[in-house]
């Protein structure tokens, strides 16, 4: 079984990530905008998910995943969990292998359910955790969150 490094190291070597969350506020602070930024700003190509948005942050937004024109490598899932279970069923239905499901502190976006059918359905699930923890450069706040994480055991596995 491939530890949290290895899964964190194959999701971020791919170049074609959706984020499913976004906000259609552009200045919205909330964390899936803030990783489609980042990864936007690092060199991915990013495609934004909301169903109540044309575009986020200046680009087109999708209203699901089977909407985006090609194939994406993985999803970072930044909504509530409830909303993460029909995401990964659009995985799955989209053929993505990779999903990322935000959390720092408290439920984040992971729902065990969606984890479960990701398992079930041959897809890499990262259940929690942030992209901005591993993603290069990672600023000082990430740093010590997946320190702080690390050490109280609440980094996923």
């Amino acid at each position: 079984m491939p530890t949290l490094t290895e899964n964190v190291d194959d999701f971020l070597a791919q170049k074609r990530i959706a984020v499913a969350g976004v906000s259609r506020n552009k200045d919205s602070m909330g964390v899936a905008n803030g990783i489609y930024r980042k990864l936007r700003d690092a060199g991915y190509q990013v495609f934004a998910v909301n169903p109540n948005a044309d575009t986020v942050e200046g680009d087109p937004c999708y209203p699901n995943l089977k909407a985006i024109p090609e194939p994406v490598d993985g999803v970072v899932i930044g909504t509530r969990p409830e909303i993460a279970e029909q995401i990964v069923r659009d995985c799955a239905e989209a053929g993505v292998k990779r999903v990322w499901m935000h959390r720092s502190f408290g439920q984040g976006s992971v729902s065990d359910e969606a984890t479960k059918f990701c398992k079930e359905n041959g897809i890499t699930v990262i259940p929690g955790g942030c992209p901005l923890m591993f993603c290069e450069p990672v600023d000082f706040g990430h740093k010590c969150i997946r320190w702080w994480l690390g050490v109280t055991g609440s980094l996923p596995k």
